[in-house]
């Protein structure tokens, strides 16, 4: 035969196999689309495989193919160790028809103080019941808690600020570079007293440390008890001494350590197991839409520019062309330096690049909902995190001299707002925020609008801007609306965040829990031990019990777990101890499934019809009694996770998630398998 003629008859086989499947070549695609799920599901699950297979073929024959994309699976507080916080609000002075108001501010508030404290996927809820007005706070990751307890604890703070006349920045004066360096040079020496003090032979640290640090020493036991610290920014010049020189507990370090915050002497309490932290700087182009962009880049000529830059910048010029190029607040002195830090304190595409790029390389492009980066990646390191005691000697520095402080305090705070809500502008129907102030506000918030009369009124909370008005005219009655470009949602929110910082709501801790991340190891590998038991059990009964089906759906279970474990990824799922046992008793769901159709073909085969007319009777009289089955199942899932705590709802999550996708792989999967195999094992199908 012609070579030329065989090639075109098998492609027009195979265009006619798409174009007009013979009922074969369904079956045909379907195992083969089948076949492609299980690798893209492997790979999402374990992408180490392929990309192994990948770095192998790239290196014989040069090709260029790209690594797997990489999604971590979220471990909750019990798997990952971290902390979970129970605050309770004192709703005394709030009128009851405001509290869940009041409430619900206040959780906003603690939100984004978590956020800001850098922790990852922070879980924070309110809890009404009876007369306990609670907030619960899971911070997955974060074992030393102190500073974060005692930020999360205190009430909003609410303040009315208006435009400042900054000093311009400016270079020091002669005169008062000199001061500085006098004075802080006196302070060194100081520093130097003390640690030949500390390293004396029977010396007593707690008074030595209230000597120098007299406005700590009412707490002499704890007098500069840092807690633990590792490789972030402020500690990092405490911590890699340390490290270097094998400082182990009780330990002391011989020599004065300079920090941003003045000169430290140092002594080790205790030490433990440190997390992987990365250090890195980045360039960040961002355009309009993007979260905290003030551009009005469009995102294409954000992407024009970024690439642009990723052609010319390289390792060693790289901190200069951040300083020049990138649009971050700061970055033109920063130079985009993000310190170290572990995983789950960037978000998540940024962490798939750092923490795999070599150290000393630049990254591709890694577009976030910050806008698109370049990443150049310092230092890798896993050290100890250390909890040390310090004699801390503060230097002056250069915000002493000068200040360029952008607002100024009115003296309008939350104290003087009686209320927030949202309103509905009678002329456009857009949503709006009123404010109306007592008495006393009243005749403060008349004066500042007097004088601000075309200008900015900031409305900051703990610190941070929340809305920035223009004023455009006087207010004298005490009455104010905010207006703006305000959806409904973003009215609401604005309104609970005023509310939190006026309306006096004392929050109060009142019980922390910890767990250890070897626990949740420990946790994580004992259930994943017992799932594979489970899923090993169930593959050995239905091998022994159905045969050739058996074999077929136990393969079809293979597909069930690589594809709910690739949406726990990509969802993603915040996996428990309880979601993973929801998805453990979902394997024995999937497998009931294909029991009934199984039993069904057993009693359609016994009747006297052969295998190619009892499979699909099977499978369309086994629908009812399954999808009846499951749909109960997933209506429990639903109030369960309506109405339960965190945990409860993890449970009920996973189990819904497998219940779905069992119900694809047994109609869909083993059926065609059953199909696709049938005819080859006729022999085997045969159930007694």
């Amino acid at each position: 035969m012609n070579p030329l003629k065989f090639l075109d008859k098998i492609f027009r086989g195979f265009v006619y196999s798409i174009i007009r499947p013979a009922p074969r070549d369904k079956i045909r695609w379907a195992i083969f689309g089948i076949i492609i799920l299980t690798i893209v599901a492997g790979s999402l699950d374990y992408p180490k495989i392929w990309d192994t297979s990948v770095g192998w073929i790239n290196s014989k024959i040069g090709a260029k193919l790209y690594q797997f994309p990489k999604f971590p699976f979220r471990l909750g507080l019990d798997l990952q160790g971290g902390t979970h916080l129970v605050y309770e609000s004192d709703m005394k002075g709030i009128e009851s028809g405001e509290r869940n108001n009041a409430l619900d501010g206040v959780r906003d508030v603690i939100e984004r103080r978590v956020n800001a404290f850098g922790v990852a996927e922070p879980v924070v809820q309110t809890n009404k019941s009876g007369d306990s007005w609670r907030i619960v706070v899971e911070l997955a990751g974060i074992r030393d808690v102190r500073e974060a307890i005692k930020m999360i604890g205190e009430t909003p703070i609410l303040e009315f600020k208006e435009e400042g006349v900054p000093q311009a920045a400016r270079e020091l004066t002669e005169a008062e570079r000199a001061d500085m360096a006098d004075y802080n040079a006196k302070v060194k020496e100081k520093a130097q007293e003390a640690l030949t003090k500390v390293l004396a032979s029977g010396a007593d640290f707690n008074s030595i440390a209230a000597e120098y640090m007299p406005g700590e020493a009412g707490e002499k036991e704890n007098i500069g008890d840092v807690g633990f610290v590792g490789l972030d920014k402020e500690y990092e010049n405490i911590v890699l001494p340390l490290y270097r020189k094998n400082i182990q507990k009780g330990g002391i370090l011989s020599e004065v350590i300079e920090t941003p915050s003045g000169y430290n002497i140092v002594k080790v309490e205790e030490t433990r197991d440190g997390t992987r932290k990365v250090k890195a700087n980045h360039i960040l182009i961002c355009y309009k839409g993007a979260e905290g962009c003030s551009r009005e880049t469009f995102k294409e000529e954000a992407l024009r520019q970024i690439t642009d830059l990723q052609k010319k910048v390289t390792p060693k010029n790289f901190i200069e062309m951040a300083k020049e190029y990138s649009t971050e607040p700061g970055a033109s002195i920063t130079g985009g330096e993000l310190g170290w830090f572990a995983k789950g304190a960037m978000v998540e595409p940024f962490e798939l690049v750092v923490f795999d790029q070599g150290v000393g390389t630049v990254s591709r492009i890694v577009e976030t909902k910050f806008g698109y980066h370049l990443i150049y990646k310092v230092d890798d390191k896993k050290i100890p995190e250390y909890h040390i005691r310090r004699i801390l000697i503060n230097t002056k520095k250069d915000s002493d001299y000068v200040s360029v402080e952008p607002w100024q305090a009115t003296g309008l705070s939350g104290k003087q707002l009686k209320r927030a809500q949202m309103e509905f502008d009678q002329n456009s129907g857009m949503p709006q925020v009123g404010l109306e102030f007592n008495d006393e506000g009243k005749n403060l918030f008349a004066e500042i609008t007097q004088r601000n009369v075309g200008k900015m009124v900031a409305i900051f909370l703990d610190g941070s801007p929340i809305s920035i008005p223009r004023v455009q005219e006087p207010i004298l009655e005490g009455k104010a609306v905010i207006n703006g470009d305000f959806d409904i949602n973003e009215a609401k929110t604005l309104v609970q965040r005023l509310n939190a910082g006026a309306l006096p709501v004392p929050t109060k801790l009142i019980s922390q829990q910890s767990v250890g991340a070897s626990l949740g190891d420990e946790s994580l590998h004992k259930s994943l031990f017992a799932g594979l038991i489970g899923f090993m059990l169930v593959v050995l009964f239905m091998i022994l019990y159905y045969r050739a089906p058996g074999v077929l759906a136990s393969l079809s279970l293979l597909v069930y777990a690589a594809v709910v474990l690739a949406i726990f990824k990509l969802v993603p799922v915040t996996l428990s101890l309880a979601g993973i046992a929801g998805f453990i008793l979902s394997i024995g769901m999937a497998v009931d499934a294909n029991v009934l159709i199984f039993e069904r073909l057993k009693e359609e085969m016994h009747s006297g019809k052969t295998y190619e007319l009892a499979l699909p009777e099977a499978f369309s009289r086994a629908w009812p009694s399954i999808r009846d089955g499951q749909l109960t199942t997933l209506i429990s899932c639903v109030i369960l996770f309506w109405f339960s705590e965190s945990l409860i709802k993890g449970f009920a999550l996973t189990l819904a998630i497998g219940i779905l996708i069992s119900l694809f792989t047994a109609i869909t999967i083993t059926r065609s398998l059953m199909k696709f195999f049938g005819p080859y094992m006729k022999k085997w199908m045969i159930l007694k």
